[in-house]
């Protein structure tokens, strides 16, 4: 409730002076019936924790703005509101953009400054408390990922060099950025591309080269929404037609398993000798059969037949490179 009070007391000054009215600390002091020195220390915090641009007139004995487009911030929140936004600068940790990070760091250093004594204990060294750290992901260069982004927001048309690993092709390409997506630890960017002319993931990683371009790319009509592009190209159940997969994992690994989601239709059940069987759609096997061989012999493929002998095959071919 005090916290509630105190911008109170700063939101009735401020707009007092936004008014024209030339408030001062004696008039906060009767109003809101505090001292006369905690008056005044409601203005000095305004003017120098809250930027207030506040200028003392003696003819009117009272205080005006010097800029009159200042706004008073709205720095109060709740301490799950702060929780939420500490949370946040720490997964930003995961932004390939050195100088994205400094300003999201200097925007949060700032609001706490604002908040002074009613800050929480802990706010203060918010990396000793949550950290993140992210493995086996691809390296984005720094300018690439700051163009994109600017792009991006900017709603601006970029050319790039494409690098496409699986092909050894390298190709240059117009393309409007639509979305950006952190998928598994790894950056994607959805964009309309001229050459294929249709909506393309490119992997930031793969990008070798980048710049602005001054003409606007027009977008054909008819592109399907970005939310069902992702639904379909991403994940180990993308796609538009899908088959059921059953695996039976092991009692050793089935409590790791249990804590998964691989698909929010999945279907789990565990036997009685604690095995357990997940059962999910996929609408291809490239990336499911990576992830079923990660476990190597604590999984089983049960279904379908297909997914079975791909993995049988594979396993063959790991063989003959440990004889």
């Amino acid at each position: 409730m005090a916290k509630k009070l105190t911008y109170e007391r700063y939101s009735w000054f401020h707009g007092r002076v936004k008014a024209g009215v030339f408030p001062n600390s004696a008039g906060l002091a009767d109003h809101f019936e505090i001292s006369r020195k905690q008056a005044q220390r409601d203005v000095g915090f305004m003017r120098e924790r809250l930027g207030a641009p506040l200028l003392y007139n003696a003819d009117k004995r009272g205080y005006g703005y010097e800029d009159g487009t200042y706004e008073l911030p709205p720095v109060w929140l709740k301490e799950e509101e702060l929780h939420a936004l500490c949370l946040a600068l720490r997964l930003s940790a995961a932004i390939p953009d050195r100088g994205l990070k400094k300003s999201l760091h200097r925007l949060m250093e700032n609001f706490l400054s604002l908040r002074s004594a009613d800050t929480p204990p802990g706010f203060r060294d918010i990396e000793e408390k949550v950290s993140v750290k992210n493995v086996a992901y691809s390296r984005v260069p720094e300018p690439v990922f700051h163009a994109v982004v600017t792009a991006l927001f900017r709603e601006r048309t970029l050319k790039i060099t494409y690098r496409t690993p699986h092909k050894n092709e390298t190709t240059e390409r117009v393309v409007q950025p639509l979305h950006l997506l952190c998928y598994m630890g790894n950056w994607h960017l959805i964009a309309f591309c001229s050459l294929r002319g249709q909506i393309r993931d490119f992997a930031l990683s793969r990008i070798r080269a980048v710049q602005p371009c001054a003409e606007p790319l027009a977008l054909p009509p008819g592109l399907p929404p970005i939310k069902e592009y992702i639904r379909r190209n991403f994940g180990v159940i993308s796609g538009e037609r899908s088959t059921d997969v059953v695996l039976r994992f092991t009692p050793g690994v089935s409590p790791w398993i249990a804590e998964q989601e691989w698909h929010e239709a999945q279907e789990v059940s565990v036997g009685k000798d604690g095995s357990l069987r997940l059962r999910f759609p996929v609408s291809g096997f490239g990336e499911v059969a990576r992830e079923i061989l990660k476990y190597g012999a604590a999984v089983e493929v049960l279904e379908p037949q297909e997914l079975r002998d791909t993995i049988r095959e594979e396993i063959r071919k790991m063989g003959t490179l440990y004889r």
